[in-house]
């Protein structure tokens, strides 16, 4: 399965870091095609420029059909401020394009889904906060922006899951253990 994992994290010492390794080893050991994608090791801009805001309908992108063969995607970032890091919204804005993840009508109403091929969908990250506070105060913003917002937008066949880690600064090392015997198992399941 070809696999794209997205890491956005500025710490190579990080606890994201490390999930997503973890991530890429696992998905090599079951013989996926995996590439790494690391946005701050890349240097990646996340900031849409004037000139691709004017030709966002109609200029074709760099990596067209790069994101159209991906059949899993896993994305490793911390929540911060209850939403996605500045870099990786960036990324999502730069790379689900039209004519690339989607076509809209038009008239700019529907939204006809491009990413037949992406079956999976895995969003790893770490929050300060404990879980009632993400779950029962906020609704899970960042779970229901990148699954309703984001995949079935553009691949609505995909499964999208989530896997939170909660109260994660200064973590134990055993519960950190857990989060990564919990990711692996997930990954295994994905077929």
């Amino acid at each position: 399965m070809k696999t794209l994992i997205v890491l956005c994290h500025p710490l190579q010492d990080s606890l994201n870091t490390h999930l997503a390794k973890k991530a890429q080893t696992k998905m090599i050991e079951a013989g996926h095609e995996v590439q790494l994608l690391d946005l701050y090791a890349e240097g990646f801009d996340p900031r849409l420029s004037v000139a691709e805001r004017q030709g966002y309908y109609t200029a074709p992108c760099d990596d067209e059909g790069a994101l159209q063969e991906v059949e899993a995607l896993i994305l490793v970032f911390p929540t911060w401020w209850f939403g996605l890091p500045a870099m990786l919204k960036g990324w999502i804005d730069r790379s689900f394009l039209p004519g690339v993840a989607y076509d809209h009508d038009p008239d700019l109403k529907a939204l006809t889904p491009r990413l037949h091929k992406l079956r999976h969908v895995v969003a790893v990250t770490t929050l300060g906060s404990p879980a009632w506070i993400d779950r029962l105060v906020l609704r899970r913003p960042v779970y229901r922006a990148l699954k309703w917002g984001v995949v079935k937008a553009c691949a609505p066949k995909a499964r999208f899951a989530m896997l939170s880690l909660y109260k994660a600064e200064g973590v134990a090392q055993s519960r950190a253990d857990r989060f990564v015997t919990r990711l692996e198992r997930h990954l295994e399941r994905l077929n």
